[in-house]
């Protein structure tokens, strides 16, 4: 029988759930805020079972290259200490939670919180067993961080309700990798 239920020896990693991909924002997913409720749900159920809980967030300086005036992808978002930069308001983060920025160097882009960052180093100091994932966008850097956990040895469960992709094809692809990657997902 499987655990579906957070347990104190596990992590719930919150992919950059803020206001730039969000709707409003510079980049927003569609529905991107409705994903909240059950964000933090998850939140209040990692915090009863004293689990860890880590937001990572993109965390741009103004020149990134992934900005699409630098020849990237998109459009200029998620920019250091610009409001689109911060997590949504909705979002209810315990004070201890692990922040951990991604994409602060103007020459690399990082989709996954694992992408030089000490994060799994981090998971392994506090004992970390297994990892919850959720936030935006699933078929970008939730897919990343998701793999990429599953890539550093731990069972991982990707939470598709507290989830959005850019794209619904994309979100389907996304899913479909990372279970035949071996990970669980979850409703």
């Amino acid at each position: 029988m499987q655990d579906d239920s957070i347990r104190s020896d596990d992590a719930l990693l919150i992919v950059d759930i803020q206001n730039d991909f969000c709707p409003g924002g510079a980049l927003p997913i569609a529905e991107g805020d409705a994903i909240l409720p059950r964000v933090n749900a998850l939140i209040e159920a990692a915090e009863r079972a004293g689990a860890l809980v880590v937001a990572s967030r993109d965390w741009h300086p103004p020149e990134h290259v992934s900005f699409a005036a630098r020849g990237g992808p998109w459009p200029r978002h998620c920019v250091q200490g610009e409001p689109g930069a911060a997590f949504h308001p909705a979002l209810r983060l315990p004070e201890r939670a692990l922040l951990i920025p991604k994409g602060d160097r103007d020459d690399t882009d990082q989709y996954s919180a694992f992408d030089r960052t000490s994060l799994a180093e981090a998971l392994r100091r506090h004992a970390v067993r297994r990892v919850w994932v959720c936030g935006l966008a699933l078929d970008v850097c939730v897919r990343a961080t998701a793999l990429d956990s599953l890539a550093a040895g731990f069972p991982t469960l990707l939470v598709a309700s507290a989830s959005r992709p850019v794209t619904e094809a994309g979100g389907a692809a996304a899913l479909q990798d990372f279970s035949r990657a071996g990970g669980r997902i979850m409703a």
